[in-house]
């Protein structure tokens, strides 16, 4: 297993075993409704696991992690992408995914940046399919990155 594969999966496994912050779902909401970025990823992640009494409701999942995203948070983008990989609350749309996966990884992040089969740290040919990656890490990103974005204070 690649060393990249191997911290893909650990920090899936640590994002899964995270529980939701101390938040109301009404403080979340209100956040969410003034333009909070992170308040809008968390009212996403609510919908997603349907958390605090909140229903799961993939639409509403995908518009609130939108509006996060468009804003520039990083783990949105990296959800949003995943989402749009798979069809997750709004229609499949590998373009679309690939943008969202490439704004994640111009500010840096790891996992994108494996997803589009950017490693900065490889020599040479490297062995790794980063096709099953990415159907990985999609399937995986939207609700690890929910965990995480509720633990968030």
């Amino acid at each position: 297993m690649s060393r990249v594969m191997k911290c893909v999966l650990i920090l899936y496994c640590l994002l899964f075993s995270l529980v939701a912050g101390a938040q109301t779902t009404e403080e979340i909401q209100q956040l969410a409704e003034q333009g909070d970025a992170l308040g809008q990823a968390k009212l996403a992640s609510l919908y997603i696991l349907g958390k605090n009494g909140v229903k799961p409701d993939k639409k509403k999942a995908a518009a609130w992690m939108k509006k996060a995203a468009k804003q520039g948070l990083v783990e949105a983008q990296a959800t949003l992408a995943a989402m749009y990989d798979i069809g997750y609350g709004l229609r499949s749309d590998r373009s679309q995914s690939t943008q969202w996966y490439e704004k994640a990884a111009e500010q840096g992040h790891g996992t994108s940046m494996a997803v589009l089969g950017i490693n900065p740290t490889a020599k040479g040919s490297v062995q790794f399919s980063y096709k099953s990656m990415r159907l990985n890490a999609s399937k995986s990103i939207p609700r690890g990155y929910a965990k995480r974005f509720l633990k968030k204070k």
